[in-house]
């Protein structure tokens, strides 16, 4: 990598434009390099071929005694990654607000991957012991397809530099802004890191926001309609944070807890909350200080998908034909096998808290009442209703369930906590509903054929995993819930905690660089062959995945989770 004391000055590169100025686009390939300007480094890694490519992937960096930011705001670990997703906010804002979209295709464009309402590791921003760098995608100007090199070097050399000065040098910045920030997201992690010792799969504080702006936005409600979360007193728990101090609010248990109450009340959205609560917000979104255990899964059922070789006898056998359900295989799963095979793959994949509302629920698989039962006897019935596992899930694996129902009284016997959601306010009524079960017990019987045996993972066969498309390797994200693998597509739209597109380009790359690496090796199962790929990210950071070495700007850190999930839908997919 160039490093500052090899770098052309900035009228070297001023020269350059000038003199390609009104030639063709590909003239700018020759101003690939390192500049100094002013107190940066500009690094100008990959120059596009044409004004309607994906633009051009430029670094500024700054030495970090001359950006002046405090060392405690870039200390490794939650200030460090808090700090970086800071930086690319505002230099994105900054980029917006100064940049002038003017000429051909992406002409003038100046951006930063800077997310949405969480908190994750990204590869926007980098900070290291030595430096601070900005990866930025530019579109360099033409005018039809000829260079504009006049307007190209004032975006390199004034536009992008003033926009540094803004969001890269502490005495320009917003000072209590970014400690805020880095505050909220070290006290987030205390309070997830207090869950485990608590015996809690989750908290929700009060006076947390839940409800969202609308169903396509993910920031908070505001206005006259908006609830603020209060404990109900039985969960109620003070939480010490570093910052805050102690934090009262909600303290979810372990074991199974339903969430009831009358429809629009609020059951959903405190689900939701929950799935996205394994990740960090930042301040202002209203769940600040609401978190969930990092390896909960929310599953659904998911018609249509690709199964390979799951077990999923524990939930469904003796299917019609002789249907092998130890090895079950299909390319278009139903709700049901769709529904039992996420669950079995999210135990596989090490999850211990599982998320489900009975909305996105094949009913079938949730439960079969005492009238069914005796009008279809077991015998007849291939499926192991969830009623009648979950209690097993917990006691005999040590697997917590959070349930939304609203219609569904039959695992009221099967519950730890209830809570029931009246105007999106909760009321512990774990007491109410065991009287209710002792004035009118169910008259439903248990189907649970026999224990179910711990959740055994599979081995991935390495040549299924092959991505190439007529002889050349083919791997990228398409938006949020699409990856493209070679000639297949993998559909991820079941996988709801996939709150980011950079996550699911992370995703793609981080499955083709364990692929590059031999860590699907025909020996090593899914879950550890992943794990030795995110041991990489964590030693060498999620630089490492990308195909970009230069400038990997465009990538935020997925789960372990999400990433299993993907190989899970690769419709090639064999396993041993």
């Amino acid at each position: 990598m160039t490093t500052r004391t090899s770098a052309q000055s900035a009228e070297d590169l001023h020269r350059r434009l000038a003199a390609i100025d009104g030639r063709g686009y590909k003239a700018y390939q020759g101003i690939a390099g390192a500049y100094g300007v002013g107190p940066f480094t500009l690094f100008i890694d990959h120059v596009q071929s044409d004004p309607f490519a994906p633009p051009s992937r430029l670094r500024l960096r700054i030495d970090r005694r001359a950006a002046g930011i405090p060392d405690r705001y870039l200390a490794p670990g939650p200030a460090r990654v808090a700090t970086a997703d800071f930086l690319s906010r505002l230099f994105a804002a900054a980029a917006r607000r100064a940049a002038h979209r003017a000429g051909t295709g992406k002409s003038g464009l100046i951006y930063v991957d800077a997310g949405g309402q969480e908190i994750l590791p990204r590869t926007s921003c980098l900070i290291t012991e030595e430096f601070i760098e900005a990866r930025v995608s530019v579109g360099l100007p033409a005018a039809g397809r000829r260079c504009l090199g006049r307007e190209a070097a004032a975006i390199l050399l004034q536009t992008l530099p003033a926009v540094g000065e803004a969001a890269l040098r502490y005495d320009r910045l917003d000072q209590a802004a970014l400690t805020r920030h880095v505050e909220v997201a070290e006290d987030q992690e205390a309070l997830r890191r207090a869950l485990r010792e608590r015996g809690l799969v989750a908290f929700v504080a009060d006076g947390s926001v839940l409800p969202r702006e609308s169903g396509v936005s993910d920031r908070p409600l505001r206005g006259p309609r908006v609830v603020p979360f209060r404990s109900p007193a039985g969960l109620r728990v003070e939480i010490p944070t570093p910052h805050r101090g102690r934090v009262a609010g909600a303290g979810i248990p372990e074991g199974v807890t339903l969430l009831v109450g009358g429809g629009y009340h609020g059951k959903s959205t405190l689900l939701n909350a929950l799935a996205r609560c394994v990740y960090d917000h930042i301040p202002g979104d209203g769940r600040e200080y609401v978190v969930t255990r990092e390896d909960a899964m929310k599953v659904r059922a998911e018609d249509g998908r690709r199964v390979t070789a799951v077990d999923i006898s524990p939930f469904i056998s003796n299917l019609p034909f002789g249907q092998d359900t130890v090895r079950f295989t299909t390319d278009a799963a139903s709700g049901s096998t769709s529904q039992a095979a996420n669950i079995i793959e999210a135990l596989e994949l090490g999850s211990r808290l599982l998320l489900l509302d009975e909305d996105t629920s094949a009913t079938n698989f949730m439960v079969r009442d005492a009238r069914m039962q005796r009008l279809v006897p077991k015998d007849q019935e291939p499926i192991t209703p969830f009623v009648d596992r979950v209690r097993e899930l917990y006691q005999a694996h040590g697997v917590s369930v959070i349930l939304v129902t609203g219609g569904n009284s039959d695992y009221f016997e099967v519950a730890d906590t209830v809570l029931r959601m009246h105007e999106y306010e909760p009321e512990l009524v774990t007491d109410q509903v065991r009287e209710l079960i002792r004035e009118m017990p169910s008259d439903r019987i248990r189907e649970a054929p026999a224990p179910m045996a711990p959740v055994a993972g599979r081995v991935p066969v390495s040549r299924s995993l092959e991505a190439e498309r007529r002889g050349r390797e083919r791997v990228s994200a398409r938006g949020l819930q699409e990856i493209e693998w070679g000639e297949q597509t993998i559909d991820l739209w079941g996988v709801e905690q996939l709150v980011d597109t950079s996550q699911t380009r992370a995703v793609a790359d981080l499955l083709r660089y364990a692929r590059r690496r031999g860590y699907f090796d025909d020996r090593r199962t899914l879950r550890e062959a992943l794990e030795a790929a995110f041991r990489d990210v964590e030693r060498q950071g999620l630089d490492v995945i990308s195909p970009f070495r230069g400038h990997p700007g465009d990538l935020a850190l997925p789960r372990l989770l999400e990433a299993g999930a993907a190989v899970n839908r690769l419709r090639s997919l064999q396993v041993r």
